[in-house]
């Protein structure tokens, strides 16, 4: 696949935008040239994409653009989609577009409608033209998971990819590759933590970054800088330093660098230097490595879910801020999976400071703390669980009595897709 060089903007979305969230939808219009500018909607990876496209097409109408819709989309109720992908005068429309919009679903039928077999087809060519003319290329959930040289396409399961079912057309592909061949983008990050699947990707497909988007955020990418804007943020997960012990039979491993940008952060691809936003450079910044820190958050939580909600923040949240310089957690099934060949294989997960370790706290946007933590260092060291992993206490001269957890040891885990990868 060629590689585009960066002339346009990127603006990628972690998924399910809140309704408060009109920053995010101003800035894509901002971007494309202010109100009027014409944005093409692509609900090419909905299921349903009618309805989809509409909420897209009136979010950025709201913002002052003129939004098109284009009708190329496989569940398109009615709808000839060959020919829509072949239509010369929807591709002149699209072309002469500043922006466009791919929405949230299924990242494959993306690649399998505009990229099928790995060839572009005049559509996208379209789409490329708007791009290399400096316009605007934004999407949401899958919509942002595309913008790679390589994408995650259906990695539902991270403690799987964990485990190395990792196999080209099924857990990933080739995306349209309007970013670097150095960076991969994740979606829904810190939600359903993709810190899991992130890592192993990172080290198989020989990317260094990765940038994994949460929820209800968004980063503008323009010219080798990052923008985090909307009400989370993003990691960035740097290889750059990371090794790896070949002698070890799973995956694993030590020194990699990871860094939580949130609202207002900024970040240089080049020099790899990070520009906390202006109301957080107002706040002292945290150094736990300098002689007056005191730890605000006294907590030394052990993350017996990593991959849970929100846990890998929490957890680097935990090490700038609290008392101990190593915060852990385990990434284990309790549960085994009839198909998993390695069922009491788990991870366990060491975050540390190191030199260079800082970050920022700000109290500037009401309820919460927004943190920035730059430059934490991971090691992912595999495990051996016992199975069961508890059993529950008995009376003394009494049977101990099976736990629930342990009953349901061979059920199914059901897997953490809801349609908007």
């Amino acid at each position: 696949m060629p590689n585009h060089s960066p002339v346009g903007t990127v603006i990628v979305i972690g998924g399910a935008l809140k309704a408060d969230s009109d920053a995010v939808w101003q800035r894509i219009v901002d971007e494309a040239g202010g109100a009027g500018a014409a944005i093409a909607v692509f609900p090419t990876a909905a299921y349903e994409p009618e309805r989809v496209a509409a909420q897209i097409a009136a979010a950025l109408e709201r913002c002052g653009a003129h939004a098109e819709i284009i009708p190329v989309a496989p569940n398109l109720e009615e709808g000839d989609l060959r020919g829509a992908l072949h239509d010369a005068a929807l591709i002149a429309r699209v072309a002469a577009c500043r922006a466009v919009f791919f929405s949230g679903g299924a990242q494959e039928l993306i690649v399998d409608t505009l990229q099928p077999g790995g060839e572009p087809t005049a559509m996208l060519v379209a789409i490329r033209q708007v791009f290399e003319r400096g316009g605007v290329i934004a999407g949401t959930s899958a919509g942002a998971a595309v913008m790679s040289r390589m994408m995650f396409r259906d990695a539902m399961d991270n403690l799987a990819v964990l485990k190395g079912q990792w196999r080209p057309g099924l857990e990933y592909d080739c995306g349209l590759a309007f970013l670097g061949p150095d960076l991969l983008i994740d979606q829904h990050f810190l939600k359903r933590g993709r810190i899991g699947r992130m890592l192993p990707a990172l080290q198989s497909l020989g990317c260094r970054l990765g940038l994994g988007v949460d929820e209800n955020a968004a980063v503008v990418i323009k010219g080798g800088q990052l923008e985090v804007i909307g009400g989370s943020g993003a990691v960035l997960v740097d290889l750059g330093e990371a090794t790896r012990d070949a002698a070890l039979p799973a995956f694993n491993l030590q020194g990699v660098r990871l860094s939580y940008l949130d609202h207002g952060d900024c970040h240089d691809l080049a020099s790899g230097e990070t520009t906390p936003a202006p109301h957080k450079q107002r706040e002292p910044r945290i150094d736990p490595g300098a002689p007056e820190f005191k730890p605000r958050l006294q907590s030394d939580r052990f993350f017996l879910d990593i991959l849970g909600d929100g846990c890998i923040l929490c957890a680097l949240t935990q090490l700038l801020d609290g008392p101990e310089p190593e915060v852990g957690g385990l990434a284990y099934r309790a549960r085994a999976h009839a198909d998993d060949p390695a069922p009491d294989v788990g991870f366990e997960f060491r975050l540390r400071r190191a030199p260079g370790f800082v970050g920022w706290r700000s109290a500037v946007r009401g309820g919460g703390e927004d943190y920035t933590v730059l430059h934490a260092r991971l090691d992912v060291i595999p495990v051996r669980v016992a199975k069961p992993l508890f059993t529950p206490l008995a009376a003394e001269g009494q049977p101990v009595v099976e736990s629930a957890l342990a009953s349901r040891h061979g059920s199914k885990e059901s897997g953490d897709g809801d349609g908007q990868r």
